[in-house]
């Protein structure tokens, strides 16, 4: 008789199968009934914070501090499984009491809608356009913050005369395409539609999402922001934004690539006449090696590199961000 050397292989693999799926199965549970998905969510910035109804986005959520005088100043964050307005908050903190400065929470994100519904670029640029042009109503200057800046980019382009200057911190879309974020990627080969369908599938996708924002989890990608140590106060209100009801629905948008513009180079920055600045030096999620082509391309682009920060040079060197901001607001009077 002849023996099958390959079934111990063959039960190894089968028992390995089967570990995996017990403990997908366990996550789950986990997940549904073990996780606190209502944990108390404090104020990101220690200001006047006020809701309005959007017809794009629906309930968007702000924070204010109107007790300064020149033209106003919009804060706009990044996109990311945990995101929100604190990560503005030194900016924030900085201008205060010296221009009227504005912090939104984008939809899907910190005290804005949260709902189950489609999140795009597009939801993105109209919803900032109408919170400029309803609950400001002038030009102002915005600060963007990495995938903010095609977002901002894009309202510009919408509705040039609501704004006087853009800044970008650290902004994607400038990076060829074989680099980039595996989101990023996704987006740039046509895989966005399947990858959502995929990470959004109703069985797994808030216990996905849940092991995406473990608390171990949001602090190693934020480390990858950070050459020293990740403020305490960042990663804890990360965790904590991430962990409400609906908390997974934009980010799964974002984790799928479908919030990228396909070529931000072409479709957004190029066209932009809108003076704009932008901040940079290294950043593990994106690249800037077509910024020097946007510079020679484009006149109304400046770039400055801050030299060493890695995308959140706003926590890590704050004076010098606000200086050199500075001097390209002295620029444009």
């Amino acid at each position: 008789m002849k023996t099958n050397k390959n079934l111990p292989v063959r039960r190894d693999r089968v028992s390995l199968g089967g570990l995996l799926v017990a403990a997908a199965g366990g996550w789950i549970l986990y997940s549904h009934y073990g996780i606190n998905h209502r944990m108390p969510l404090p104020e990101a910035i220690p200001a006047d914070r006020i809701s309005l109804y959007s017809k794009t986005a629906g309930r968007l959520s702000y924070y204010v501090d109107r007790s300064g005088t020149d033209r106003p100043l919009v804060l706009i964050h990044s996109v990311n499984a945990a995101a929100s307005a604190y990560e503005v908050r030194p900016l924030f903190e900085a201008y205060r009491g010296k221009r009227p400065v504005y912090a939104l929470d984008l939809p899907g994100f910190g005290f804005s809608e949260r709902s189950d519904r489609i999140y795009s670029s597009s939801l993105y640029a109209n919803a900032i356009c109408e919170f400029i042009a309803s609950e400001i109503g002038e030009a102002v200057d915005v600060i963007a913050l990495s995938l903010g800046c095609e977002f901002a980019a894009a309202a510009a382009l919408e509705r040039p005369e609501l704004f006087h200057s853009l800044a970008f911190l650290s902004p994607t879309g400038l990076n060829q395409s074989i680099r980039g974020s595996s989101s990023r990627l996704a987006q740039l080969y046509g895989l966005s539609n399947g990858l959502h369908l995929f990470l959004s599938f109703p069985v797994w996708a808030k216990p996905l999402f849940d092991f995406i924002a473990t608390q171990s989890s949001v602090e190693f990608f934020l480390k990858r922001s950070f050459i020293g140590p990740v403020p305490r106060g960042l990663v804890e209100y990360a965790y904590t934004t991430a962990h409400q009801p609906g908390a997974e629905y934009a980010p799964l948008y974002f984790l799928s690539g479908k919030l990228f513009a396909r070529n931000a180079f072409e479709v957004l920055y190029a066209r932009l006449k809108t003076p704009t600045l932008a901040i940079y030096d290294r950043d593990i999620y994106t690249g800037f090696n077509r910024l020097p082509d946007l510079l020679l391309r484009n006149p109304a682009w400046q770039a400055v590199r801050l030299v060493p920060s890695l995308g959140m040079m706003h926590f890590e060197r704050p004076q010098d961000t606000v200086d050199i901001l500075a001097n390209f607001y002295r620029g444009l009077k």
